[in-house]
């Protein structure tokens, strides 16, 4: 994992939260949760940078959605909701040219981030171990950071609520092994994204 990639990654994971109104620091909160997670699962550094990379990427494909989806104030009709869950496959196919991407297994990742455990996710209905782990990990990291700020159709949750959302999930959205990891960091989880939260309403 090289630096440049690294920050490559960064980068294009702020361009992607520029483009959404609704989730500026996401890429970035979801990327430092995911990786304290996979680093509480006992995974290497190094799994847990490629990880890290993909979590920043994970978001990618909403380049291909258009802006009145992303921007619409309201709940999305069944089209729009249409056009938001292609992202994944989208930013799959985005990466999939970077041979480095794909043979570390960040596109495998990106694909399949809105996997559930029980099958009922996209786009491919995997469920339980079928699903990547890093992508099992981005899936916790990006539900807490969606829950965590303000939707249009809804407002953020504060960390509590969140943590309680999310254990509840544990064996029908979330991998239980991921919930428990969640369960055990969570306070270090919550410093890391208050920072990230004060640091952006500093910007």
């Amino acid at each position: 994992m090289t630096t440049v990639l690294h920050q490559f990654a960064e980068s294009l994971g702020t361009a992607i939260d520029a483009k959404d109104p609704h989730t500026s620091m996401h890429s970035d909160e979801v990327a430092e949760v995911s990786h304290a997670l996979a680093l509480t699962m006992g995974l290497s550094p190094r799994e847990a940078d490629i990880i890290h990379v993909a979590a920043h990427l994970h978001d990618i494909g909403k380049i291909g959605v258009p802006d009145a989806v992303l921007r619409k104030q309201g709940a999305l009709n069944t089209k729009e909701w249409q056009a938001i869950r292609r992202h994944p496959e989208l930013g799959a196919n985005i990466l999939k040219p970077v041979a480095a991407l794909r043979d570390l297994g960040v596109v495998d990742m990106v694909l399949h981030h809105h996997e559930r455990w029980d099958g009922k996710g996209y786009p491919a209905r995997l469920r339980g171990v079928q699903i990547p782990l890093g992508a099992r990990i981005i899936s916790l990291a990006d539900s807490l950071s969606a829950m965590l700020q303000n939707r249009p159709y809804r407002n953020a949750m504060d960390f509590t609520k969140a943590h309680d959302e999310i254990l509840r999930c544990s064996a029908t959205q979330f991998d239980p092994s991921v919930v428990i990891a969640f369960r055990k960091s969570a306070d270090t989880i919550l410093k890391m994204v208050s920072y990230l939260s004060n640091k952006e309403q500093a910007a």
